[in-house]
């Protein structure tokens, strides 16, 4: 059966989108930073076109001998890669917000949690095909058997979530776990029960942390005030917060939604990227783009990229090898979830977190990480019946 050459068009497109916006948009950090006006500019291209290659040479290895190698390879290399990279010296990571989150090697740097969550969808799909089936179970015989995941995943938590800082991430891979678990023969009650968990784990992430605190405190000060005027007088006065902090990055990147209208400023004519929008290459990447394409535009790069995503569920859906089925299912979640909290993020729906738009951001790792699973899911292709 021949690889899904939709799937791979649609990626490179994407991938060369992201490419040109990364010329256009980070005009104040170049200049900031006295950069060549092309340093940002030649990365992403470097990056993208080993991506590109690196889909296409993974797209022409047998899934059946090599699928399982590079999943579990990657999965316990970057798994390792993260429980060490907190003792390394200084000289050999990078930090941010004085969390270490990137190791240096010569010429560049990557984030091993990229790559771990392809890893760990893969670790997932691959364990969840032996463990799990459509068996008739009682609730408890199925808590027992997802107890051990449960522990997996407390170690991704203090990996991710408390030494590095970043529960942006962690919320995505428990979304997707908690759906994958689901999908791969679970009870709608242990669903519920998986994800009423999720929640409080992640309300209690959220009060134990006075940042992640102050964070929600600005989100909910942009809403309140359209929010509230739904409510009595007296219920609105009690959910109201005063002297919250200046949402400055929020109400900037709803201006330059604004701003764009339905056509856009055009290409290299946005304005909030001059300096009030900071991160606009990365994190607010759509709010960029949406000030330079407009509405019209960034519809139509939401369509492609749930157009892939359906190209995956459809590869998911057609393989008759569990394995198969559970890891593509899980590789489209992840974009789902990624493009969702970021789209949400950057319109103040929800409070925003630092998850890179899907194909679109500037970022290596995150780049080179979503082209090799892509890869895996292309591998997968050539076993279903597309």
């Amino acid at each position: 059966m021949a690889t899904d050459k939709t799937l791979f068009i649609l990626s490179t497109f994407c991938i060369f989108v992201g490419i040109v916006f990364s010329l256009s948009l980070p005009v104040f950090t170049t200049l900031y930073f006295n950069y060549n006006e092309w340093h940002f500019f030649v990365r992403q291209f470097t990056v993208g076109m080993v991506g590109i290659f690196l889909m296409w040479s993974l797209s022409r290895l047998n899934p059946d001998r090599h699928l399982s190698f590079l999943g579990l390879g990657i999965f316990f290399l970057c798994l390792f890669l993260m429980g060490i990279m907190h003792f390394l010296p200084e000289s050999l990571v990078t930090s941010a917000g004085g969390a270490k989150r990137w190791i240096r090697l010569p010429g560049f740097s990557f984030a091993p949690v990229e790559f771990f969550k392809i890893g760990f969808v893969y670790f997932l799909a691959w364990s969840f095909a032996r463990k799990l089936d459509e068996s008739k179970k009682t609730l408890k015989e199925e808590i027992k058997l997802i107890v051990p995941y449960v522990g997996v995943f407390l170690i991704v938590i203090y990996l991710i979530a408390v030494l590095q800082n970043d529960l942006g991430q962690v919320v995505v891979l428990a979304l997707t776990l908690a759906v994958m678990i689901f999908f791969a023969g679970t009870s709608v009650k242990l669903f519920v029960i998986s994800v009423s968990s999720a929640i409080v784990i992640f309300i209690i992430a959220i009060i134990t942390s006075d940042h992640r605190m102050l964070r929600i405190k600005t989100w909910w000060a942009t809403i309140q005030d359209m929010v509230l005027s739904l409510f009595p007088t007296q219920i609105a006065h009690a959910l109201r917060v005063e002297n919250a902090p200046e949402p400055y990055q929020i109400s900037h990147s709803l201006n330059a939604i604004r701003h764009g209208g339905l056509f856009g400023e055009g290409l290299g004519g946005g304005i909030f990227k001059l300096g009030y929008l900071s991160e606009v290459h990365t994190d607010f990447v759509l709010a960029g783009i949406a000030e330079e394409i407009g509405a019209i535009g960034v519809t139509f790069l939401t369509c492609i990229i749930f157009l892939i995503i359906y190209r995956i569920f459809r590869i998911s859906s057609r393989s008759s090898n569990r394995v198969f089925y559970l890891f593509s299912l899980g590789m489209g979640l992840l974009i789902v979830f990624s493009f969702l909290m970021n789209a949400y993020g950057i319109t103040s729906i929800t409070p925003i977190k630092g998850i890179a738009v899907p194909f679109l951001s500037y970022g290596g790792s995150s780049l080179l990480a979503l082209c090799f699973g892509m890869g895996m899911v292309l591998m997968i292709s050539k076993r279903a019946k597309l």
